[in-house]
């Protein structure tokens, strides 16, 4: 049986850290509210000549070096974003000219926050289905350029960065022992649009727009439908909580995390935080946890990793991958 197993992971930051007491000096806000209500203590920025693209190309570039791999060994390029260079061309061809890859095919995806993981599952299917041998997946953002900074509740939220994994496709035996991804869900429901959205667009203002949400309304939401596609993971795979050694989740605020997590039966050491350094970093979030933990030696070969994320749209999924 085929399997998509990760090969490399890396990661790049923008140079500017924002703390809490830096956006005081900006916004009727404080540190202790925003800890308080979502755990971020900083986040970065990006600056004049970081763009979505450039900050993709750097993990990607960062994770085919882990790998061992060059721009030539890789078949498809798949970027999540939700804040493209561009209108078009994507700006997955462009991360491809930058690394210099005049082959394959390459390709944004647009699911929000949850665009990692739908990502990942779509280049499980394009290995699995023997379209691809080597998938490099991204998720790379620059939130801070579709956010009103005088938006209190929204502007603390979220940071930029992005974040690589490679996969390559590799052979099981068709069981939990198998090394790559297990199991796949991914769930959409449109009549939650106007809870989390950005209001342009080329279609409809003819404007980029700014991040609008009502966060009540998401957190909510949230920790039920996280659940629904974790358990999803469980049962196609016969594995409960207790099976999984680190949960990474999507890093939207901390009190989520934590509710999904107690829900799940997953104790606490065993969740990968990192929203209190990156703030939320929409499709980046996933990929950056990765390769904090993997990079600190948390995550080890072998471990079983539960990914999971919701995001605008609503859109929500899971990824259950043995490392």
């Amino acid at each position: 049986m085929i399997r998509s197993v990760v090969r490399g992971f890396g990661a790049a930051l923008p140079k500017q850290v924002v703390t809490n007491r830096d956006l005081e000096a900006r916004v009727d806000t404080t540190d202790e509210w925003i800890v308080q209500r979502t755990g971020i203590r900083q986040r970065y920025i990006a600056g004049e000549g970081e763009t979505t693209a450039s900050l993709g190309e750097a993990a990607a570039r960062a994770a085919l070096d882990r790998a061992g791999l060059t721009p030539a060994d890789i078949d498809v390029i798949i970027l999540a974003t939700s804040t493209p260079d561009n209108t078009f061309p994507a700006s997955a061809v462009n991360i491809q000219a930058r690394l210099g890859m005049h082959h394959g095919a390459a390709f944004d995806m647009q699911a929000v926050c949850s665009g990692f993981v739908y990502a990942m599952a779509t280049a499980d299917a394009y290995i699995r289905g023997g379209l691809a041998r080597r998938v490099l997946v991204i998720g790379a953002e620059t939130f801070s350029r579709i956010i009103d900074w005088n938006d209190r509740t929204t502007c603390v939220l979220f940071g930029d960065g992005a974040g690589a994994l490679v996969l390559e496709a590799g052979e099981g035996d068709g069981t939990t022992a198998d090394r790559g991804i297990l199991t796949a869900h991914l769930r959409s429901d449109g009549a939650h649009r106007e809870k989390l959205y950005v209001d342009g667009g080329p279609s409809t203002t003819g404007t980029v727009g700014h991040l609008r949400m009502e966060g009540r309304e998401v957190f909510k939401h949230a920790v039920g439908m996280i659940t629904d596609v974790i358990e999803q993971a469980f049962d196609a795979t016969g594995t409960t909580a207790d099976d999984i050694d680190w949960l990474v989740p999507h890093q939207a605020n901390r009190r989520i995390i934590d509710g999904s997590a107690k829900k799940l039966g997953i104790p606490p050491e065993k969740v990968v935080i990192t929203v209190d350094l990156h703030g939320n970093t929409s499709a980046a979030s996933i990929p950056l946890a990765l390769n904090e933990a993997a990079s600190d030696g948390r995550i080890k070969q072998g471990d079983l990793v539960l990914l999971e994320a919701m995001g605008g749209g609503f859109t929500w999924g899971s990824v259950l991958l043995r490392w």
